[in-house]
């Protein structure tokens, strides 16, 4: 009966420290995978940033095309002009409507 509690002992105490161990590991895991994704994070913002600019880019091209004459891009041109027009207008409705 004795050597019974002690061998339940022994056991438990292996499972536990088998436990910490595993604890252990997992929040070093943890942590190493906590500044994976920061580091992620930034760069996906990076990425993004870099995306929006080149998207900016790509327009602007596109735009100076049509200025200068290409006629692919003769539609974006005069979306472009409707576009400011319609900035105008109500800029100017704006102002009217203030009184000045």
């Amino acid at each position: 009966m004795l050597q019974d509690l002690e061998n339940n002992f022994s056991e438990l105490e292996r499972k536990i420290l088998l436990l910490q161990r595993n604890y252990k590991n997992l929040t070093e895991r943890l942590s190493d995978l906590s500044i994976e994704h920061e580091e992620l994070k930034t760069k996906y913002d990076e990425e993004r940033r870099r995306n929006q600019v080149l998207a900016e880019e790509q327009k602007n091209i596109k735009l100076y095309s049509a200025i200068s004459g290409n006629p692919e891009h003769n539609r974006l041109m005069k979306n472009h002009i409707n576009r400011l027009v319609k900035e105008i207008d109500f800029c100017i409705a704006q102002l009217q409507n203030s009184g000045l």
